[in-house]
């Protein structure tokens, strides 16, 4: 397999020189599956995560059926829309339409809040093809009459399951009763859920419908390996991992925000080059962390879920989930953030006994048990804090001090909080 076999699905040349120079070797299986149906013109719902190569299956067709139009672009009158729940993923998004599109004429802007809107007005006034847009700054937008979407011909709602976790429902069908009712209609989620299949019953026409699952992305590129650990010695925990240069570029998820300002302070003390990003960041500061690891100026991003979903970021070596989240979904979109492209990659989780009962969904979602591993020296110097506990690890690593029967009949009383 080579670059040509884009070719083989419909891609133009001139798009084909693109992906080429952007070092893409073949498509990926969704690619393979979605392309030639959106150039055929069908309606598309995808139920994918992040890492499975879905921005290009729809950016590229988009910039083919548009580049092999005759009408010209208007000002202010785009004729393909991208929504996207986060400022990240919409501006990552516009990232990939300029690498993609490289070779034609085309026109695109990205418009999200947080930032002044002065810039992205100036944009539309020039006549994008295509705007990439959050739902909230979009509506203002078009209620200031800077943007129409009456000649909007296709619609992409990326992440819709993250969109209606965000509360974006009610702004999607405002924006969507402003299209034209003939247009081709794309949506993509990571899963599907009532609500994401109620959005697609109503928008979508005879849709196509494309499946990349959990199992196909976590088991088969990434290698997921789990330390039980208490609570207080996570840092530690966390500390002695950051030892080994082989964490080369590492994204540690922490569950709240003050616990990723808590690690990423403790891991600058260490001397570790670090930044943390999540939902009380200004955008020009995350913006500024995602280039800075990008470019390899930090070894370390620390994230909140703001970050899970949508940061396309090449080499993520690690990922470590320093807490273990309670909606597994979330899992499976955190340790995405590596083995991207078709790479391979390597996620950890250091786990307390609080979250056994999270560890246990996450493994029945994936349909694998999570790999127990022993840090060398972990367990002797730090014995209190890295014991393990899970009723899965070998027996040399339960805790050692009490007869069996004894710890037996504390689960029964309901005192072993691991055996809940």
């Amino acid at each position: 397999m080579n670059i040509s076999e884009f070719a083989t699905l419909g891609v133009a040349q001139p798009i084909v020189r693109a992906l080429a120079s952007e070092g893409y070797a073949e498509p990926t299986p969704i690619q393979r599956q979605t392309i030639p149906a959106l150039l055929a013109g069908r309606d598309l719902l995808g139920i994918a995560q992040t890492g499975t190569g879905k921005t290009a299956a729809f950016v590229l067709p988009i910039l083919q059926r548009l580049s092999e139009e005759t009408g010209r672009s208007e000002p202010r009158r785009p004729r393909a829309l991208i929504l996207a729940p986060t400022r990240e993923l919409a501006g990552q998004i516009g990232e990939r339409i300029t690498a993609y599109g490289s070779n034609l004429r085309l026109r695109h802007t990205v418009i999200f809040g947080g930032v002044g809107q002065g810039p992205q007005v100036s944009a539309l006034g020039r006549g994008p093809d295509i705007v990439v847009a959050t739902p909230g700054r979009l509506l203002d937008l078009v209620g200031q009459r800077h943007v129409r979407l009456d000649r909007v011909a296709i619609l992409v709602l990326d992440e819709a399951d993250r969109m209606l976790d965000m509360g974006f429902v009610r702004d999607m069908r405002k924006i969507l009763a402003m299209l034209p009712m003939r247009r081709q209609s794309l949506l993509f989620s990571a899963t599907m859920s009532r609500d994401v299949a109620g959005i697609a019953a109503e928008f979508l026409r005879d849709p196509q419908e494309v499946r990349v699952s959990p199992k196909e992305i976590t088991i088969e590129r990434i290698n997921q390996e789990m330390i039980m650990v208490d609570m207080g010695g996570k840092p530690d925990m966390l500390d002695h991992l950051l030892r080994d240069n082989d964490l080369s570029k590492v994204i540690v998820f922490t569950r709240t925000k003050h616990g990723a300002d808590k690690v990423t302070k403790r891991l600058i003390a260490d001397d570790v080059s670090a930044q943390a990003i999540h939902g009380n960041k200004s955008q020009a500061n995350r913006q500024t962390a995602l280039r800075r690891f990008r470019e390899g100026e930090i070894r370390v991003l620390v994230a909140t879920d703001v970050a899970a979903r949508g940061i396309d970021v090449p080499d993520v070596s690690h990922v470590i989930n320093f807490d273990i989240p309670n909606v597994p979904e979330s899992y499976v979109h955190r340790i995405g953030r590596t083995a991207r492209a078709g790479q391979g990659g390597s996620a950890i989780s250091l786990c307390d006994r609080s979250e056994v009962g999270f560890l246990r969904d996450i493994e029945r979602l994936i349909k694998r048990t999570i790999a127990h591993r022993e840090v060398p020296g972990m367990a002797r110097s730090h014995s209190e804090r890295a014991r393990p506990v899970s009723a899965t690890a070998p027996a040399s690593a339960r805790p050692a001090g009490k007869p069996r029967q004894q710890r037996r009949r504390r689960n029964r009383n309901g005192n072993n909080r691991a055996a809940a």
